[in-house]
């Protein structure tokens, strides 16, 4: 009998995909053995209180950024969708049309802490294993993933060097002029420059 495909799920604003993101998607197509690996830049962020950059722009740079990793799959559903960008959503389609798959949902340590906030949270964690990455400085080093403790056959941690690079931290070194070549992919680097995105305002 053929082994149930692996399928693997990152979401995220990707404003902007950066190197970390890459060396993430890379280590779980290798440690989970994954036979494809759906890219989903959200749409509409719920959780998110600033505006994001127009997704148009965010979804060419995940395309610069991952478009020529194997097994990538840049899935536009939620940018397609109208109204707030829920997992749980794209979860119940997805695996709606590849029934009988094992879906493996990844995310940062730094998202998982927040998962039971999340909209339906334990029916995501019912469809997918949840595949967490370490984050260089976690702001709760003690604290246990509240999720894992309640489902912890429902987790498993990617080996990933901690990576200090965030979205957070490129926007800001390119506000304030300063060189984000080491953080991000020279196509993305590019595309920043020639559309004159994250300038300070």
């Amino acid at each position: 009998m053929a082994q149930a495909p692996r399928i693997g799920v990152f979401g995220g604003a990707f404003d902007p995909p950066h190197l970390a993101h890459r060396a993430l998607l890379e280590t779980a197509l290798d440690e989970l053995k994954l036979d494809r690996l759906h890219v989903v830049p959200t749409g509409e962020a719920w959780h998110k209180s600033r505006q994001l950059t127009a997704a148009a722009h965010r979804l060419a740079m995940v395309q610069l950024a991952f478009g020529d990793v194997p097994k990538i799959c840049i899935d536009t559903r939620e940018i397609n969708r109208v109204g707030p960008s829920y997992t749980i959503d794209s979860l119940r389609q997805m695996t709606a049309e590849a029934a009988g798959a094992e879906w493996f949902l990844i995310m940062g340590a730094d998202q998982a802490a927040t998962l039971t906030s999340w909209h339906e949270w334990e029916a995501i964690v019912q469809l997918a294993i949840i595949c967490v990455a370490a984050r260089a400085h976690p702001s709760n080093t003690n604290d246990a993933i509240e999720a894992e403790r309640l489902f912890p056959e429902r987790f498993l941690h990617l080996s990933l060097p901690a990576l200090h690079v965030s979205a957070t931290q490129i926007r800001s070194n390119i506000a304030n002029g300063q060189p984000v070549q080491t953080l991000v992919s020279e196509p993305v680097a590019r595309y920043i420059a020639d559309h004159h995105l994250y300038l300070s305002h």
